[in-house]
């Protein structure tokens, strides 16, 4: 496979897609509360779709060529990590419980947002002083899920209720997207909307450069994948495909204090990552490769033990087995509010997928005996 420069990666999005982009990283949509991001997503989409679906948890699918009998699928999903109220102190203290794979030790000193009822109340995660944390010489207590809390300036447990939060009430961190050295994107929630933008970018290549599919494509966004591929496990039941290719990210292995013999050598900027897992389907794993390999795009390579963790798993192990595949591309500080990908990695992924597209063929026999 050619290594490229990332100077020479053909660039296929434009400023439109880049302030959709901006649009949709800054929004939050924590697992369940997904309909803010949906919405910018599938208003982005209407130029490059026929119709849409969205299922009753708020799953999308953008349609394209419907009522073809062969069904396709790309998809990502759209949720992030988040917490929920857990306990308010009589102090106006508040102590909280995951929504998602939250990073307890990023948590100290964050600001956040208590989406409340009557709307969203800032606030941020407190921490004692580093002068009060050895008192005596004890030992210096970490940040765990039990003893991070959230100050939002009130002072008593009355006062915080009187602002709408109550628990139950969804919190997200603040950041926002930018861009690092002009060659990555960082930002929170990139995973995995970064995976949203690629498929939408997809859609608009097909419908930029004409191309008709001799299939019905459902370009698909689900929510509460964080909590256990929920939103894929019912989508897949809706739309009951014939084949799909899921994007997510992974780690870059390159990263400090990760090991490349357990986590394989991956890094940003050397394109999309191709996965081997018993889930993944080898035919449809050799087009992949094939394509890359005629586009002349970078891939690199991953292997799953037993499950990819990924939505892949929802849409392989559904109605009978689906012909399923994971792209996706290496990613620095998952779950945290720097979430770090390549532009070069990005701009191949929406390449790789919209090449692939275009050589599948639905008369293929996809069986392995066959």
């Amino acid at each position: 496979m050619s290594k490229k420069k990332e100077s020479k990666v053909k660039v296929v999005t434009n400023k439109n897609a880049q302030k959709f982009l901006e649009s949709y990283l800054n929004n939050t949509s924590p697992v369940g509360y997904e309909e803010s991001g949906q919405r910018i997503w599938l208003d982005y989409m209407k130029p490059y779709m026929d119709e849409y679906i969205v299922d009753n948890y708020g799953s999308v699918a953008a349609v394209i060529n419907p009522g073809k009998e062969f069904k396709v699928v790309i998809e990502a999903h759209s949720d992030e990590i988040s917490w929920y109220v857990n306990y308010i102190t009589d102090d106006g203290y508040i102590y909280v419980i995951r929504n998602g794979g939250s990073d307890h030790q990023i948590a100290p000193a964050m600001r956040v947002t208590l989406h409340g009822d009557k709307g969203a109340v800032d606030g941020h995660f407190g921490w004692p002083a580093i002068h009060t944390r050895r008192p005596g010489g004890m030992k210096e207590q970490a940040p765990s899920p039990n003893n991070i809390f959230i100050d939002m300036g009130c002072s008593s447990k009355e006062e915080v209720l009187e602002k709408g939060v109550k628990v139950g009430t969804v919190i997200t961190f603040n950041d926002g997207y930018k861009t690092l050295n002009d060659k990555y994107h960082v930002g929170r929630a990139l995973d995995n909307r970064m995976g949203g933008f690629v498929i939408a970018e997809v859609a608009r290549l097909l419908k930029t450069n004409k191309k008709k599919l001799p299939f019905t494509l459902y370009v698909t966004n689900c929510v509460q994948e964080e909590v256990g591929l929920r939103g894929a496990e019912m989508m897949t039941q809706t739309i009951k495909p014939d084949l799909a290719i899921i994007t997510d990210v992974t780690h870059d292995t390159t990263t400090p204090m990760l090991d490349k013999k357990i986590l394989g050598d991956l890094k940003c900027g050397r394109g999309p990552v191709l996965d081997r897992a018993p889930a993944v389907h080898r035919k449809l794993y050799d087009i992949i490769e094939e394509t890359a390999k005629k586009e002349d795009l970078q891939l690199q390579y991953a292997a799953s033990s037993r499950v990819t963790g990924t939505d892949t798993d929802a849409f392989a192990y559904s109605n009978g087995g689906v012909i399923s595949a994971l792209l996706s591309f290496p990613l620095k500080y998952m779950h945290t509010t720097v979430e770090t990908v390549a532009k070069s990695d990005v701009e191949e992924t929406i390449q790789l997928i919209y090449h692939t597209l275009l050589n599948i063929d639905p008369k293929k026999s996809w069986k392995y005996l066959d």
